[in-house]
């Protein structure tokens, strides 16, 4: 379920708590969100001079973001820790490298008490800009939450580092600046829900935290305030989910099928 709405409106919707939260919060880079980003210059090429993208913010709702309002919405939508162990909810936070030592301490305010530290290493770099004269970046950062048990934990008995490699998606059409790989979500989701369980993202961007629950049969939930972006999430979510259930029923993505080739089923 996408909501076009502020995550702060979220009690008249009666969305249930969740087992796992999954947000990629503004990184306030403001007005240098394209640096080192060839999007930065007319095709790519910094001898075409500068593109409509140079000097701008990816999204003109990111100064509106409060991190005290998001953590007590988290909070507070996260189920309680219950009795036993191994059953405990988590919260997972894409965010900057320096925005990590905040949302620990803004996170304590809220009973979120321990934390982990996840990376997630690329095999590409967005700072391909003057990449020859500098070390470039190829790493995004994250933070699991978590009260005082440890969250339910589904590793299979295996050992699960806390540098993940970041999973390209060949699948999803991209429709949103930041969005994440359904393949690397889907990864996370597994790892720290049941099948069943709930799953929400208060910014939901492209969606793609709630088609990844969606694939993995937990029920999603997710907030998104800006319109297009809500249209085109909404549109793609039911594009996913519409595979999906092909997939299931027949053994193969007809809907596929049909976009790549319409004569076979004219």
């Amino acid at each position: 379920m996408l909501i076009n709405d502020h995550f702060q409106n979220y009690k008249v919707y009666q969305i249930p708590k969740a087992q796992l939260i999954i947000a990629d919060i503004p990184y306030n880079l403001g007005n240098n969100a394209y640096a080192s980003n060839p999007a930065w210059y007319k095709d790519g090429d910094n001898q075409n001079g500068e593109s409509e993208l140079a000097g701008k913010e990816f999204f003109d709702t990111d100064k509106d973001f409060r991190p005290a309002e998001f953590m007590h919405f988290c909070s507070t939508m996260l189920r309680k820790e219950p009795k036993e162990k191994g059953k405990a909810p988590c919260m997972i936070v894409f965010c900057e490298f320096e925005q990590q030592f905040m949302l620990i301490e803004l996170a304590k305010r809220y009973g979120l008490n321990n934390y982990i530290n996840l990376i997630f290493r690329k095999n590409f770099s967005a700072q391909v800009l003057k990449a020859n004269m500098k070390v470039v970046g190829n790493c995004e950062y994250g933070l699991l939450l978590y009260r005082e048990k440890l969250p339910k934990f589904n590793n299979k008995g295996k050992m699960v580092f806390n540098c993940f490699d970041w999973q390209k998606d060949t699948e999803t059409p991209k429709i949103h600046p930041t969005q994440k790989p359904v393949p690397l979500l889907k990864q996370l989701i597994e790892l720290f829900t049941d099948e069943g369980e709930v799953v929400i993202d208060p910014v939901a961007g492209s969606g793609t935290t709630l088609i990844a629950a969606m694939q993995t049969n937990r029920k999603g939930y997710g907030f998104e305030i800006k319109k297009d972006f809500y249209q085109q999430a909404k549109s793609l979510f039911d594009k996913m989910q519409r595979k999906n259930d092909e997939i299931k029923t027949l053994g193969y993505a007809k809907s596929k099928l049909e976009a790549i080739n319409p004569i076979l089923f004219g």
